[in-house]
């Protein structure tokens, strides 16, 4: 008997291959293989919005090559990844392939192991058509808004532009807050800050003044402090309460999704994007040295907390042998999955936790690496005891004014001694021996000026903390709804920090005026929340778009009757750079490729060029600045600003490094694991340090 069984990747395959054996034909759909057509809206909205799906261009192939292997096969099962889109490939596949809607054929794997593989193959069940209108739901509503607001957009304006239900709510959420911090007034405020020793101890610790007269006092201004400061001159320092106490320290629950791409931002440095790419290769599959193809860790988009009792057990065997029986919790760690909350797959955490990062690692790409260590040790931790801290608490008064001292020390480090959180990252502030009576001697007291600080901008992980807390999109949307906004010129990345473009800022205010539950966070979370619950049965898909296209189609008729004959000009930005041709200032544009510099004599003048950034890197054959370039295939590479008159180039990666051997600040490179000089006869290199 043969069986075919059908996943998305050709990497999945392989693996799910080797745990079914002879018998099987693993082959893969490469995705989706069915979609609503690019050319027209493809939803046909008088008739309860049927969609129609063609067949997607570069599928062609692999549909024939599936209709040829399932005709020979025995039996078919498909195996999407196990959410929304895995079902509804599965519910295409199913009419591609004549099989009938309550033919037992679908099977999922939470992780691609052998007991995983093998429990899904043990309980096919039918294509859950609930789940299959979510997604389509999802599907027809985006594309609504796309292929009806985009051409508003267009017309008043750009073409080109593009709106969309998620992304334009999330583009709001970075403009809104660019305009918080142009908006924001700093305040003054002071602080004092005394040193001082104890009589058990020379080692000076820090005090900071509370308040006086046994109230607690903000100072806001050098002459409040200066007062305070006189009235301490020549005063007493007297510690009037000691208060010892153990502060319990609970590790991080196991990844979520959105957690992970935080985590993995913060403490990695990695974008939404790479983060995703690389959990996909880690669940779908790793060839590990002398054990083939295996999936390393559980499926990656999840927001549940739940983990297995079979993984606790594997985890609490390895830190038993690790590390002790005391780094095992008296109890098993619970966490709480939050409201509303898909609890279909468990937590992230690696699916056999027995292999280590360093067992694996030689047969990872760093990428690759580094998010499972990342992920193996979140899990490990998550199931550790807790550490417990001493601390202690000192009051002091000098002449009615109330000073603070705090220290800590780690008493058991349980969990930590594998993992923290990236903001629980502190060293021990421990305080010399202090009792209540005694007398401080003060070494140096200062008042320190403060202003407040505006809100910070979005880096990727906080702005997915954002789009969680708010209800905008899905742990399986996060990355590709910043990939959008940013690819759309909405929003550009400054070093790690997100920030809106002009463009992304008048198209946004011609929203919010005009289409303002578009733009809406609690309409869009009222939404998502709407796709929910159809996918649980307990909403109707059809009636959820009816409700929702009736206000809309009223909107963009008003929305086109006042703007009739109106066009939003984008502004321009400015830079420092002088047209060669004409001598006026260059502004920054964004076109249909993206932005470039123009000049402010058009059209007297048509200079354009391109946006190259400096590396920071020095040339090494003629010492002029080293630019970062594209081929005309898009793969970077970087040059001399000099070109063409100097002919350096180079694929490799200049650093902040200086060569130690030229020492004349010449700049070094980077590839693989080594950095070196590219001066001709010089011929430094260097091992570049492992992280640990």
């Amino acid at each position: 008997m043969s069986n075919l069984v059908i996943v998305e990747s050709p990497s999945k395959a392989k693996t799910v291959q080797k745990y079914l054996g002879q018998g099987f034909e693993v082959a893969a759909s490469m995705g989706h293989v069915r979609d609503l057509p690019k050319s027209k809206l493809g939803v046909d909205i008088e008739n309860d919005f049927e969609p129609v799906y063609v067949p997607m261009k570069d599928k062609e192939e692999v549909i024939a090559s599936l209709k040829k292997a399932a005709k020979k096969a025995d039996k078919v099962y498909l195996a999407g990844d196990p959410d929304r889109e895995g079902e509804a490939i599965s519910w295409h596949l199913a009419q591609l392939l004549d099989i009938p809607m309550d033919a037992p054929v679908r099977v999922t794997f939470n992780e691609i192991t052998k007991t995983g593989v093998q429990n899904g193959m043990a309980h096919p069940r039918s294509i859950d058509l609930d789940l299959v209108n979510a997604q389509q739901a999802r599907r027809i509503l985006d594309r609504i808004v796309g292929y009806k607001l985009s051409p508003f957009l267009w017309k008043k304006v750009r073409r080109g532009l593009s709106a969309g239900r998620v992304q334009s709510a999330a583009v709001k959420m970075i403009v809104d807050r660019e305009k918080e911090i142009n908006a924001f007034k700093p305040e003054e405020y002071w602080s004092i800050e005394a040193k001082m020793t104890a009589p058990s101890s020379k080692k000076q610790f820090d005090a900071t003044f509370v308040g006086m007269d046994g109230a607690k006092t903000e100072l806001h201004s050098e002459s409040e402090t200066n007062a305070v400061l006189a009235r301490l001159e020549g005063a007493q320092f007297n510690v009037t309460g000691v208060k010892k106490s153990v502060r319990r320290k609970s590790p991080a629950a196991p990844f979520t999704t959105s957690t992970m791409q935080q985590e993995a931002s913060k403490k990695l440095g990695f974008q939404t994007s790479k983060t995703m790419r690389a959990a996909q290769q880690l669940y779908e599959g790793v060839e590990i040295e002398g054990m083939g193809a295996v999936g390393l860790i559980t499926y990656m988009r999840t927001d549940s907390l739940r983990v297995s009792d079979e993984a606790r057990a594997s985890a609490y065997k390895y830190i038993e042998e690790k590390y002790g029986k005391n780094y095992l919790p008296a109890s098993p760690k619970v966490y709480k999955t939050k409201a509303g909350a898909q609890d279909a797959h468990e937590a992230i955490r690696p699916s056999t936790p027995e292999l280590t990062p360093e067992r694996v690692k030689d047969s990872l790409t760093p990428e690759q690496y580094k998010l499972y260590k990342l992920i193996w040790e979140r899990f490990i931790a998550s199931q550790m005891a807790n550490a417990l801290m001493d601390t202690v608490s000192v009051d002091i008064d000098a002449n009615g004014c109330a000073f603070k001292a705090t220290g800590y020390s780690v008493k058991f480090d349980g969990f930590t001694v594998l993992y923290e959180e990236s903001k629980d990252d502190e060293e021990n502030k421990v305080l010399p021996e202090i009792n209540p009576g005694d007398v401080l001697k003060l070494k140096n007291i200062e008042g320190k000026q403060h202003f407040t600080q505006p809100p910070a901008r979005y880096t990727e992980g906080s702005f997915i903390k954002a789009m969680e807390e708010n209800g905008i999109g899905r742990p399986s949307t996060y990355a590709s709804t910043i990939s959008t906004i940013i690819n759309r010129f909405y929003v550009e990345r400054d070093g790690k920090q997100l920030k809106p473009t002009g463009l992304g800022e008048v198209t946004t205010d011609l929203l919010k005026a005009h289409f303002k539950q578009i733009v809406d966070t609690k309409f869009t979370a009222q939404m998502e929340s709407s796709l929910d619950k159809i996918e649980i049965g307990e909403k109707d898909w059809v009636g959820t778009l009816k409700d929702f296209y009736g206000d809309f189609s009223d909107t963009l008729t008003k929305a086109e009757t006042s703007m009739e004959g109106k066009r939003v000009k984008v502004p321009d930005e400015e830079t420092d750079e002088v047209c060669e041709i004409c001598g006026k200032p260059m502004v920054i544009k964004i076109g249909r490729f993206g932005r470039f510099l123009a000049c402010t004599g058009f059209p007297e003048c048509t200079n354009t060029k391109k946006i190259i950034k400096p590396t920071g890197g020095i040339c090494p054959l003629c010492g002029k600045k080293i630019l970062a370039k594209k081929s005309k295939k898009g793969k970077k590479y970087f040059g001399c600003e000099d070109n063409p008159t100097c002919p350096f180039m180079s694929w490799d990666t200049p650093v902040s490094d200086k060569c130690p051997k030229c020492n004349d600040g010449t700049t070094l490179f980077k590839k693989g694991g080594k950095m070196f000089c590219l001066k001709e006869g010089c011929g430094y290199e260097v091992a570049i340090k492992k992280e640990k």
